[in-house]
């Protein structure tokens, strides 16, 4: 950072601001070590009066953070030192705290943590995976409850009432996934006690990065089976092996494949069709271009995985498995194709959520990372959150060595095999960083023929993942990872590592983005200990073959690299990090792009799930009922008697529409003796009350009430499920609008909400026609609400 930088920058201010409360923190804590462990635990019924009595959290702050620090020493015998105080103030104003590896960011949570659930409306701390939500609720635990407040557990696999009463305490933990599926399906329930979440008050996100950025392209979503197996999956899996290398187009910037004009010959001779581009052969063109996807640009141990006979999604960012979800738009099934595993069914979707309209809807939100700078300006500009540098309590002294770039992949591997070597005889711990399982298992290799003992990271291996990483900074020990060892569980390293130099980090590729190569680095280094990092390179690299500026384009082409030497250069380094910012600048636009169309649905989602809960809370809807069946029969009539003129009216289509749609044709009879509008919507009213009153007397009122709620809840989500999916539809095609001088989100959401004006409408006449139905039903007094 240059001089001027430091100058101006704002965590500097922020930083030294927040110091000043630090200190005055700093300063009570002869006055609460004093304390018996009773009279801390007392403080929080102390603090819970004060703001009965009309104080504030903000007004507690310091005393707050004072007791947390000496119940943490109490409980788990760590005290938060003066830099994790400046990061749980930043926390508790709503912010990102970036801080590096190994300074303690789990500690520094339980801060605010405990200072906001003094409110009595939930604090949720977010993972990324159970493992890690189960250790933190395990250990930072101990210091809420050492202090009276509740703490649960939210993880995979727990039954309703596990949750429930999770949701119920006063700080929980748990996974952003769980959250965000918990909250949609809260949205699908029929009754109050089947909802397990309460208000989203507060949120503190650890690896803020991960989570609101790296998935926030890609949705939580609920699904329901859809159409049966398709089997043209598996036979345009079978005409796709078949292509040759002029019957496709691959642009591996933009990630798109496409059959040229040979391609779309040879399909359709081979499907036995006239036209491709034929509507009746929609169907078969989406297919093939699925299977032309998953077999060009989709690869086995790199984007996905077999395990079980099923294809397993692996986070690019993370290494890590993604169990449960699925590609979408029928990839999945092309992936299940080309991999000879049972093809499932499409699905339709229920429910839906991005990462970022879920979080958005905190009343607080705050995060914690240690690589959040580079993507500072999206979470200024989406979430409303500043990013704050928390400087390191001890001064960093890890080596970072210049880019070594050799010109081809075995020339690089070889060169990394001998460093790895040249490390091992000496003792020093080495930690190899890959971006794929392949990459992974194929360095492996290398190794293995050197006789280097070492043990192997990847998705393949997860479950033994915090085994593994704890041993990573032994003496001796040499790790192959994927992005797994990049987050989560810090590296120790023991005294003979340490004195040998501490963690050797080789990162044998640059990722597209700057944090998760960062995030490698900074397995090395924690806490002011000794380290190394050298990322080894080759011209053959994605990054630099597909997305590298004209310097490197230029470097490849006029320099002869011999096999076996590198080269660095700051200036080719230079062109590697723009190319990353490049590719950093055009996922931000992307994921803007996304989050442009799904506020669309958003907005709609937050009338549909506030609507739906104001039915489940209770609040009476009969007059409603009432008043949504005079709209509907209105609307009827406007259709077929138009007009002034009764002649003109269409009286034999309005005793059809009526006496399918809503009454029997004999009760409806009466319309040919009414000679006005006004008479016949006043018969219609009658008719329609008289039904309800059958109705109540039937079931009784509160049977009946429950009754319609029942039926106003299943017909929204059936029409929202429907919904979904048309809108869906409508965004794949809605980019082609672009041709013709528009905008497309605009155009979007023009159309989304006159779609979203029909579903009402639906909704409506829907719940209007099943409740009479049902009244004619008279078994159904036999029901129990």
């Amino acid at each position: 950072m240059t001089a001027l930088n430091q100058i101006f920058d704002p965590s500097k201010r922020d930083v030294k601001r927040l110091q000043k409360t630090a200190d005055k923190i700093l300063a009570l804590e002869s006055e609460t070590a004093s304390l018996s462990d009773n009279a801390l635990r007392n403080k929080t019924h102390v603090f819970r009066e004060r703001l009965k009595n009309g104080e504030t959290v903000d007004h507690l702050i310091v005393e707050a953070f004072a007791v947390v620090r000496e119940a943490a020493y109490r409980a788990i015998g760590l005290k938060p030192f003066l830099v994790q105080l400046i990061g749980g103030l930043v926390l508790h104003e709503g912010n990102i705290a970036e801080m590096k590896t190994g300074e303690g960011k789990t500690l520094v949570a339980a801060l605010p943590t405990y200072l906001n659930a003094l409110e009595g409306k939930g604090v949720f701390v977010v993972t990324v995976n159970d493992y890690l939500a189960r250790r933190d609720r395990e250990l930072m635990g101990k210091i809420h409850e050492f202090l009276g407040l509740r703490v649960g557990l939210v993880i995979s696999g727990q039954s309703s009432e596990e949750k429930r009463q999770a949701y119920a305490a006063d700080v929980v933990y748990g996974t952003n996934n769980e959250f965000g599926f918990d909250y949609l399906r809260d949205n699908m329930v029929l009754s109050l006690d089947g909802q397990v979440q309460r208000g989203l008050h507060y949120a503190i996100i650890d690896e803020v990065d991960s989570v609101l950025v790296d998935e926030a392209r890609t949705p939580l979503i609920i699904a329901a089976p859809g159409e049966p197996e398709s089997k043209l999956y598996r036979l345009a899996n079978r005409f796709v092996k078949m292509l040759k290398k002029e019957d496709y187009e691959k642009d591996e910037k933009l990630k798109s494949v496409q059959l040229t004009e040979t391609g779309i010959r040879r399909a359709e001779m081979f499907f036995s069709v006239d036209n491709l581009a034929d509507i009746v052969n929609m169907e078969l063109f989406h297919c093939i271009n699925k299977a032309l996807y998953a077999h060009k640009m989709m690869q086995l141990d790199k984007d996905y995985i077999v395990a079980g006979g099923e294809v397993v999604i692996i986070d690019e960012f993370t290494g890590r498995t993604m169990p449960g979800r699925r590609f979408s738009d029928g990839l999945h099934q092309a992936i299940e194709a080309k991999e000879n595993v049972q093809v499932n069914a499409e699905t339709q979707t229920i429910a839906t959520i991005t990462f970022q309209n879920y979080f958005r809807m905190f009343d607080k939100l705050a995060g914690m990372t240690g690589t959040a700078k580079t993507e500072e300006d999206e979470f200024s500009s989406i979430y409303n959150l500043n990013v704050i540098t928390i400087p390191t309590n001890k001064p960093m002294i890890r080596i970072d060595h210049e880019d070594e770039i050799y010109a081809t992949e075995a020339a690089k591997f070889k060169a990394v095999t001998k460093d790895v070597l040249k490390r091992h005889q000496k003792g020093q711990p080495v930690l190899i960083g890959t971006v794929s399982i392949e990459k992974s298992e194929e360095l492996s290799g290398y190794l293995q023929r050197e006789g280097i003992e070492h043990t192997v990271l990847n998705a393949k291996y997860h479950e033994l993942e915090a085994e593994i990483i704890s041993k990573a900074g032994q003496a001796g020990a040499v790790t192959i990872s994927t992005n797994m060892a990049g987050r989560g569980t810090d590296i120790g390293l023991d005294e003979a590592a340490r004195k040998l130099g501490g963690l050797y980090v080789i990162g044998t590729e640059r990722h597209e983005s700057r944090r998760i190569d960062n995030q490698l680095r900074g397995r090395s280094g924690r806490q002011g200990d000794p380290g190394e990092s050298r990322f080894y390179l080759s011209l053959e690299d994605p990054l630099l073959r597909i997305f590298g500026d004209e310097r490197i384009k230029k470097l490849s082409e006029t320099i002869d690299l011999q096999e076996g030497e590198a080269i660095t250069s700051k200036m080719l380094t230079k062109g590697i990090e723009n190319a990353q910012k490049k590719l950093e600048s055009k996922n931000f636009d992307d994921r803007k792009n996304v989050l442009k169309y799904d506020n669309v649905m958003n907005r709609q989602r937050e009338i549909i799930y506030n609507q739906r809960q104001k039915v489940l809370d209770g609040e009476e809807i009969h007059d409603q009922i009432l008043s949504m069946g005079q709209r509907i029969f209105e609307s009827v009539l406007d259709i077929f008697m138009s007009g002034p003129i009764a002649d003109h009216w269409d009286i034999e289509g309005l005793k059809e529409a009526f006496g399918k749609s809503f009454f029997p044709e004999t009760d409806f009879c009466f319309v040919d003796i009414l000679e006005s509008r006004e008479a016949l919507e006043q018969e219609i009213s009658v008719l329609f009350n008289a039904h309800l009153e059958k109705l109540s007397a039937a079931l009784g009122r509160k049977k009946r009430d429950a009754l319609e709620r029942e039926i106003l809840l299943k017909t929204v989500d059936m029409a929202w499920m429907d919904h979904i999916d048309n809108m869906d539809q409508l965004k794949q095609g809605i980019g082609l609008r672009s041709y013709g001088q528009n905008d497309p989100v605009k155009e979007y959401t023009k159309e989304g909400f006159a779609m979203f004006d029909e579903m009402v409408q639906e909704i409506q006449e829907n719940t209007i026609r099943t409740l009479l139905r049902c009244q004619a039903d008279m078994t159904i007094a036999d029901r129990s609400y």
